[in-house]
């Protein structure tokens, strides 16, 4: 079988040159998706002013993104399969950076919700390349071990960095700049990454079937939206015909792959019981911690009264311990094992989210900066052994559709925690009593979110604005301990179940061909 550049014996053998530029390149595409997944968290509050979001768009906001990227991650991974990962990567980088712009400035919540939506669609193009251009760039089983930890390190330092980032930025400028610093970045990303990166795809493709893309969208994107109502305003008729839909073009898709000669996805990889559990673990440990992170910047920042740039300090001990664990993960899971390193790090994950089911609004940093630490350092092990078993277990023509199962894990897990943990934080805050005095339009602004009744209580006479800001803060922590426990039980339980999957599961030296 030939590679588009060599025969794979060759290449298997041959260190490609400048391959660790390249990577460097990879980084930055997927530290900006990272980053930009969780920079909206600190924005929040100035958006609610802004753009006056009711509740539910407030979570549309927060989670259209990672919905969208989870619709079209395997159809983007097999187009890049097609076309070239290369040139995918570098059209999705110019989309990203212009769409940015529109979401800078964005006039309504309306038009918030579609600019991040759009988003989205570039923000698939670039995660499932860079991930397949890795497996492409490095044929040294260990060296991969190391891209990989360095690319995931890169993912959960963007994902923590986000909010340092986004605090600096919301201390000096408007809640847009939040998007406009995409820009510098990604023409970096298209000047360095044409010259430096490698094409590659697979060498006999077939066609790019667009009625699979069409079936995975509608149904990720149906089933996704049908948990995220019904979670949120109880199953109507139509919640619960969105959800057959999606899950009817799901069963489709997944009966159309296995009759197409060049599927979009090859389902048969599930077969492998370490890709199988390596997909599962990436999926609930994301959905377990998403939510959890989404609500915690607007708890430092509306209970503890702390400002954004305080706020993002305060959540980067969880980078310090991704970017640390991601390089040592692989040297860690070929001392030990596979399972012990990945059921280690969500056991860890699940422990920290415990401890936050006693989280009080006086809660002191160093409890909560120790509970960051640990979660980093558990994801950090985690993702990047699972992340390297799933390449490891597929011909490298495949990596493209291989990545993108992965990413699909990490994105659905993000808009599901969102969608489930957010819509308990949500229904739990929504509930509290409003105090005595408190006027009907001022109280019904303050049920919707906090930032509204930050809004609500400021416009009222000191002693009613206190009772009303303290009821609502009492609310939104009651609701951050549900979401707490429960996802540290899907953890602790996604621990146990990778223990058994990932049984026998080492790195070994990648599929031979």
């Amino acid at each position: 079988m030939t590679s588009t550049y060599r025969t794979a014996a060759e290449s298997e053998q041959t260190p490609r040159p400048g391959r660790w530029i390249a990577l460097s390149v990879l980084v930055l595409a997927v530290l900006l998706v990272a980053v930009d997944a969780t920079v909206l968290g600190l924005a929040t509050p100035f958006l609610s002013e802004d753009l006056k979001p009711s509740g539910t768009q407030l979570l549309w906001i927060g989670d259209i993104y990672s919905f969208v990227i989870a619709g079209l991650l395997v159809s983007m991974g097999s187009l890049g399969d097609r076309i070239g990962r290369k040139k995918l990567l570098l059209t999705g980088a110019v989309a990203f950076g212009g769409l940015s712009v529109l979401n800078a400035y964005a006039t309504s919540a309306e038009m918030m919700i579609v600019a991040r939506a759009l988003l989205g669609v570039a923000g698939a193009t670039l995660m499932p390349a860079t991930l397949a251009l890795i497996r492409n760039l490095f044929h040294d089983p260990r060296e991969r071990s190391l891209a990989i930890g360095i690319w995931g390190a890169a993912a959960s330092a963007g994902a923590a960095v986000g909010p340092v980032v986004g605090g600096f930025l919301l201390e000096h400028f408007w809640w847009g700049s939040v998007f406009l610093i995409n820009l510098p970045v990604m023409a970096v990303l298209v000047i360095v990454g044409h010259k430096t990166l490698p094409e590659s795809k697979d060498p006999a493709p077939g066609p790019w079937d667009l009625v699979s893309v069409l079936l995975s969208l509608i149904g990720i994107v149906g089933v996704v939206y049908a948990i995220k109502e019904g979670a949120a305003h109880g199953v109507r008729w139509d919640v619960a015909v969105t959800g057959l839909l999606g899950a009817g073009a799901l069963y489709w898709f997944v009966r159309r792959q296995l009759t197409l000669p060049s599927p979009l996805l090859d389902v048969r990889l599930f077969h492998h019981r370490g890709f199988s559990g390596a997909v599962l673990a990436d999926l609930l440990t994301i959905l377990g911690l998403s939510g959890l992170v989404f609500f915690l910047s607007q708890y430092l920042q509306l209970v503890q009264g702390r400002g954004p740039l305080e706020a993002g300090l305060a959540e980067l001990p969880a980078a310090v311990g991704a970017v640390v664990t991601g390089l040592l993960a692989g040297r860690a899971a070929r001392r030990f094992s596979v399972r012990a390193v990945v059921a280690g790090g969500l056991g860890a994950i699940g422990l920290s989210l415990a401890v936050l089911t006693g989280i009080s609004q006086q809660t002191g940093y160093p409890l909560l900066g120790a509970v960051l630490l640990t979660v980093g350092v558990g994801a950090g092990f985690s993702f990047t052994v699972t992340a390297d078993v799933i390449l490891s277990s597929v011909p490298k023509e495949q990596a493209g559709a291989a990545s993108a199962v992965s990413e699909t894990a990490y994105e659905l897990g993000a808009a599901l925690g969102i969608a489930l943990l957010g819509s308990i934080v949500t229904g739990v805050y929504r509930d509290f009593p409003t105090p005595p005095g408190i006027p009907a339009d001022a109280a019904a602004a303050a049920h919707e979110s906090l930032g509204g009744a930050v809004d609500a209580a400021s416009g009222l006479p000191g002693h009613s604005g206190a009772e009303l800001m303290a009821a609502a803060q009492d609310a939104f922590v009651d609701g951050l301990r549900l979401a707490s426990g429960i996802g540290a039980v899907v953890l602790l339980a996604t621990a146990v179940a990778a223990w058994f999957l990932l049984r026998g599961q080492r790195l070994e030296e990648g599929v031979q061909h």
